[in-house]
């Protein structure tokens, strides 16, 4: 048996699926981007008149990423300590992986969950990042 978890505070999904699901003593959140709850602006995103991304800033993007995994956690009753697991997926890893690896250092500490991080061609938004976690519940 699992649980729905759709938090108050998480952005929109951009398709059929919730914030996370509990099952267990896990919690299984999707994919997250940076865009904010009610908010149709990216935050760290430029977009040009055909929506095409014309500037971006990674750092930006990954610390509202960074936001609304804390709020969905945190609404699921659970909290960011209680990460264990982190996919990570980047659309310029030789352009953006340092900087992200600063933050999630800086976010991190000494938590050291699982981490794997690829890149992708694109996101189904205009993101430059998004997250995939596991956490206990």
């Amino acid at each position: 048996m699992s649980d729905v978890i759709m938090s108050p505070r998480g952005p929109q999904p951009v398709g059929a699926y919730p914030h996370a699901r509990r099952v267990g003593d896990l919690l299984y959140l999707s994919g997250m981007g940076p865009r904010r709850k009610g908010d149709t602006e990216i935050p760290g995103v430029t977009l040009g008149d055909n929506g095409e991304i014309l500037d971006y800033d990674i750092a930006a993007q990954t610390k509202a990423v960074f936001d609304n995994i804390r709020f969905i956690l945190e609404d699921a009753g659970s909290r960011w300590e209680n990460i264990v697991d982190v996919t990570v997926f980047l659309t310029n890893i030789k352009e953006d992986f340092a900087t992200f690896n600063t933050l999630y250092a800086e976010y991190f500490g000494e938590l050291k969950p699982a981490r794997t991080t690829v890149e992708v061609r694109a996101l189904p938004t205009p993101i430059a990042v998004e997250l995939k976690v596991i956490a206990m519940a």
